[in-house]
């Protein structure tokens, strides 16, 4: 047997890998004398991390140890002599593979039979990437063991605190029993039942084992976009292209029948079973049942067997690192939280617009059947990833961009050229069109224009046309931003008016600097979109105007106090200035306005008349209002009063309900003079002391011009200066437009039914006016049948945005959407896309707050999600237990994400402030799929648990992040640190036993205690150490991801701190108030399916 410099042993995800380096010609049969001492790792794996076997033939296992006596940047390895018994080792398999680094290098395998839906064909041979299962063998000992002597392994990750990763069954002989395909999952324990599997093992065939159905085709059906290509199922990711024709498939097999993505699976592939397996994923909720569902006599459902939102975003998250998203050659979209690279192919990517069903029913009486709402989820302006194609900007002169005569849709692929290429037959209403001179081009002896490899408007789902005279209000102009700022004595006092000043674009010099001036504006250029231009004015109960201009050598102030008839009194051409030439007098001004007010101090500020002295600046050009206010406004004309004063007993009273809406005719009324000026505002509000701010009057204005309210309900200064500064800074930074209209067109035979969103719409049909448009805004529309649509033909929509740029162009983003049509509300249940019936139940729901009672419309929205899973069980699933509670394969997660609906602010039961409930509200209106996912199910990482490679980037390139963890108290180990982002706040929640070490690691030394933090901490320090640069990395990541919020810590000390109740109320999957749990909802769930789908 030659010598083995090292022998090291991994257990990951269930399988135990030895891997020999610098081994010489090793073969099967020269492993035997060494498997008696190998097989004594089995009963010992549970408590090392590492085993070295030496040339005495000797094996020691080796720890790190990482504790105060140690450098921060060296490791030591301590050795011991294992005792262990002998073990069976059947299950080992050996396998030799050849790489040119180690000649004959040989690896062996314990672990489950089944394998993962991402592995890579046996023809390609990369190195073998190792699988997480359902359960994990207790970590080695933790270098931040509280209380442990320094230097001193322990005998757990915490002391005292038993493992919370389950145990996996085990034989007599010690190794653990191979483990059912229910029950081996990918990582961590959240493990559940799934039937995708079946479409990686019977190929093309439906899930429900019907036989693949032949479709009809029909000449220029998809008008040169072909639609059929296979869709990409397990085996094509296998390491084959996207789009690339399975090997398998027949000549009958159909893409629609594939339904399983290669990311939607939470379990690995399983066995083969018969095809007559009933679609969609079945939960166990008999309470006796024997299995791995509950354990016999159980009065409960395992809540580690069902549906995880975690597993489903992790899965999806790791896929799309190594893979583009083809717009036509697929036919669900990724999760929306999912960073994905979108390749446009005709059809718009899924971050402009996404529909609640890829395939549409064509009847209302189909459409009945699933439940679900015919709708699109529309972003506009969503921010596109690097690595995807910039959008085109066309321009077609004076004419404008071609466009059918009846129906007005805009020039898209889908359009159908004949006649030689002089008619152009409308995809949305069948028109067929006289081509114009300037756009004619001949078509080849297929039909297809011979220009149409170089028309981005012919081959893209997303174009932007540049539009003439015809299509414009007023001249555009770059933008204007007016900064009003909030001076009354609770602004200047609690420091809100300082983050507002010194948080803004324009970075604010110390004022011990002895530089020049001139220097310090060289320093910091503007970040203002060019062409941009700035004002800015100061309130109380006066209102005063500022002149920056370069050519003054101070800024002059002009008061306007006349509240009764307010007006401007400056010029918008003296007011509004370019920030990079007059920075010098902005710095000034912003840097002399806390001290000019500090000793006056209103204490009650005027809004009303501010606001249309501010709106007079705007009127010729329009542009937006960034406008912060700390307290009431009780002064002046408009002024508001204290509605709510905590009294009312009841949350469906009539008088709770007024408090949610606006009742000032003045507030109203400012709201029309904005949108027909196409101004829009965003509001910065810090309520004194949690106090009230009447946000349903004030917040109305901002939501009826598209824009957005931050608000603030427990400022501290300086905690929060660091998230308002960045929320300041991306709010003038982030693509956007104003002035803008916006109207969806769909197919014949599907009409318009309803908007939902933050914007103005005058009548039913009108278009929508939205004063303020960014990228994160998002809307939705539903549509209802007015005839039968043809199975022979697809559907297809398209979203017009006629804006202004920041820069001051006037364009017209289309977003063009194609499906496919069938008779079967089977095949629609199969492409469902969760995210957009969630955005448009989420939006509808919240739209009635104010008009209905709370109460009723938590009881629609479960009547909904009822009538949903009634309709798939009656419809779509075929046959099962009647103790299961059957999920559809692209709505598993969709009883979770409900849940958290029910649980939000916005509608929650219990009694809650009427300023957040309806901000939140309000914000949900607003937001975009992504943003609306991760607020209805926030994501939780932990920190203690940190791997040595995760927080830096992997092979590829990407950022290695943390598997998420479920959001429940369950999964909350004793001593750990835990992030909690639902997109708008942030928690570093650190357990009250939470270790010194990873104190020191994470916040420097000296902050070995809780105690010793800051409660004002709101971003960690740079630090050399491991645990900070991750941690750091794995923030820096997640602002990436986030909407429009700024990302900033908040620490919750177990015990110590407030944010502590906030913690506990994002764990959705717990009972909290009035809601349910997780598990119990889903009990609850399922009797209502039963009794509704025995009718």
């Amino acid at each position: 047997m030659p010598d083995l410099e090292q022998v090291r042993w991994r257990a990951m995800g269930g399988v135990m890998s030895f891997e020999s380096r610098d081994c010489h010609d090793v073969t099967s049969s020269e492993w035997g004398a060494h498997m008696g001492k190998l097989s004594r790792l089995a009963c010992g794996m549970l408590h090392m991390s590492s085993v070295w076997l030496h040339e005495d033939g000797e094996l020691h296992s080796g720890r790190q140890l990482y504790g105060t006596g140690f450098s921060k940047h060296e490791h030591q390895t301590l050795q011991k002599p294992l005792q262990c018994d002998n073990t069976d080792l059947d299950n080992i398999r050996i396998t030799s593979t050849q790489r040119p680094a180690c000649r004959g290098q040989m690896s062996f395998q314990i672990g489950s039979p089944v394998t993962s839906a991402f592995n890579s064909p046996a023809t390609e041979r990369p190195p073998a990437k190792r699988q997480q299962s359902g359960w994990r063998p207790p970590v080695a000992p933790s270098p931040y063991e509280r209380g442990a002597p320094v230097g001193q392994p322990q005998d757990g990750y915490f002391a005292g605190a038993p493992s919370s990763a389950p145990q996996p069954p085990t034989s007599q002989s010690g190794l653990p029993t191979p483990m059912s395909s229910q029950q081996a999952s990918t990582p961590q324990m959240y493990g559940q039942p799934s039937v995708d599997g079946l479409n990686q093992h019977f190929g093309l065939m439906g899930m429900d084992g019907a036989a693949p159905q032949h479709v009809r085709k029909k000449k220029d059906r998809h008008a040169y976009h072909q639609i059929e290509q296979p869709q990409a199922n397990a085996q094509q990711y296998n390491g084959m292209q996207n789009g690339q024709p399975n090997g398998q498939t027949g000549q009958n097999g159909q893409p629609w029948q594939q339904t399983s993505q290669p990311w939607q699976s939470q379990s690995l592939n399983q066995p083969p079973m018969p095809s007559t397996m009933p679609q969609g994923t079945p939960i166990s909720m008999d309470s006796n049942q024997h299995g791995p569902q509950g354990a016999p006599g159980s009065n409960r459902v395992d809540p580690n067997q069902i549906p995880s939102v975690p597993l489903s975003r992790d899965a999806a998250a790791e896929h799309y690192k190594t893979h583009v998203y083809p717009t036509m050659e697929q036919h669900v979209p990724p999760p929306a939280t999912t960073p994905f690279v979108a390749f446009d192919q005709g059809s718009a990517s899924p971050k402009h617009a996404r529909l609640t069903l890829n395939t549409i029913p064509s009847s209302n009486e189909q459409l009945h059947h699933t439940g679900l709402p015919l709708g699109l989820v529309l972003q506009p302006l969503a921010k596109q990833a690097e690595g995807e194609q910039a959008i085109p900007v066309l321009d077609f002169g004076d004419v404008g961009p071609p466009r059918c005569r009846r129906c007005r849709a805009y020039i898209n692929p889908f359009m159908i050229f004949s006649n030689g290429g002089n008619r152009m037959t409308c995809n949305l209403c069948g028109h067929p069109n006289e081509v114009g001179p300037e756009y004619f081009a001949p078509t080849d002896p297929s039909g297809i224009r011979v220009d149409r490899a170089q028309r981005p408007e012919l081959t893209l789902g997303t174009c932007e046309f540049l539009v003439p005279k015809e299509y414009w209000s007023k001249p555009p102009v770059p933008m204007r931003y007016l900064f009003v700022l909030d001076t009354s004595a609770e602004s200047c006092s609690r420091g809100f008016l300082q983050a507002a000043l010194y948080g803004d674009d324009l970075t604010i010099p110390d004022e011990d600097e002895d530089e020049d001036e001139d220097d310090e504006v060289e320093q910091s250029p503007s970040k203002l979109p060019p062409g941009a231009r700035v004002g800015f004015v100061t309130f109380d109960r006066e209102m005063h105007f500022y002149n920056v201009s370069a050519l003054l050598s101070s800024p002059q102030q002009l008061v306007m106090s006349d509240l009764e008839d307010p007006f401007a009194v400056i010029s918008p051409e003296h007011l509004f200035v370019d920030a990079a030439e007059c920075k010098s007098n902005i710095v000034k001004l912003l840097k002399q306005t806390p001290q000019m007010f500090y000793n006056i101090k209103h204490a009650e500020p005027a809004l009303l008349p501010i606001l249309q002295a501010a709106l007079a600046t705007l009127n010729d050009t329009g542009g937006k209002i960034i406008c912060s206010l700390g307290s009431l406004p009780t002064y002046g004309p408009g002024k508001l009063f204290v509605r709510d004063k905590g009294t009312t007993t009841t949350e469906d009273s009539d008088h709770h309900k007024a408090l949610l809406k606006t009742e000032y005719v003045g507030f109203k009324k400012l709201q029309a003079e904005l949108v027909k000026a196409g101004a829009g505002i965003d509001f910065f509000l810090a309520a004194p002391a949690g106090g009230y701010l009447d946000i349903a009057s004030i917040g109305y204005v901002a939501e009826k011009t598209g824009g957005e309210t931050y608000y603030y309900p427990n400022w501290s200064y300086p905690r929060d200066t660091l998230r308002l500064r960045k929320e300041l800074e991306h709010n003038v930074q982030r693509e956007q437009g104003f002035a803008s209209l916006m109207k969806v067109r769909c197919s014949n035979g599907l009409q318009v039914a309803h908007y939902s969103g933050n914007f103005t719409q005058h009548t039913f049909g009108a278009d929508l006016e939205l004063a303020s448009i960014t990228q994160e805004t998002g809307m939705s529309v539903t549509f209802s049948y007015d005839g039968k649509l043809d199975p022979k033909q697809d559907a297809h929509f398209q979203s017009a945005l006629l804006y202004t740029t920041s820069t001051g162009q006037r364009r017209v983003r289309c977003s063009n959407i194609v499906a496919r049509v069938s008779e079967s509300a089977r095949d629609a249940m199969r492409f469902v896309d969760q995210d957009a019936v969630l955005s448009i139940m989420a939006k509808e729901s919240v739209a009635k707050v104010g008009d209905r009672s709370l109460k009723d419309i938590r009881q629609a929205l479960q009547d909904k999600t009822v009538e949903i899973l009634a309709g798939y069980r009656k419809h779509s699933a075929g046959g099962h237990a009647g103790g299961q509670l059957v999920l559809p394969e692209g709505l598993k997660e969709f009883a979770m994400y409900s849940l958290g609906l029910l649980k939000s602010r916005a509608i929650k039961g219990g009694r809650e402030p009427t300023d957040r409930r309806i901000q939140e509200a309000r914000m949900l209106k607003g937001m975009g799929p992504a943003e609306t996912s991760l607020y209805l199910y926030p994501r939780m990482l932990a920190v203690h648990n940190l791997e040595p490679g995760e927080g830096f980037a992997d092979d590829t390139g990407h950022l290695k992040m943390p598997q998420a963890v479920r959001a429940s108290f369950s999964c909350i180990e004793e001593g750990g640190v835990y992030i909690v982002d639902n997109g708008q706040i942030l928690l570093l929640w650190l357990h009250a036993q939470t270790s010194p070490n990873l104190l020191e690691d994470l916040f420097g030394e000296g902050m070995s205690s809780l105690q010793a933090l800051d409660p004002n901490l709101n971003a960690l320090p740079v630090l050399e150490t491991h645990l900070n640069a991750q941690v750091r990395n794995v923030l820096l990541h997640l602002e990436s991801q986030r909407g429009s919020k700024g990302l900033a810590i908040q620490l919750a000390r177990q015990g110590l701190d407030g944010a502590e109740y906030e913690f506990a109320r994002l764990l959705y999957e717990d009972r909290n108030g009035e809601a349910s749990s997780y598990v119990d909802w889903l009990v609850q769930l399922h009797r209502s399916v039963g009794m509704e789908a025995s009718r």
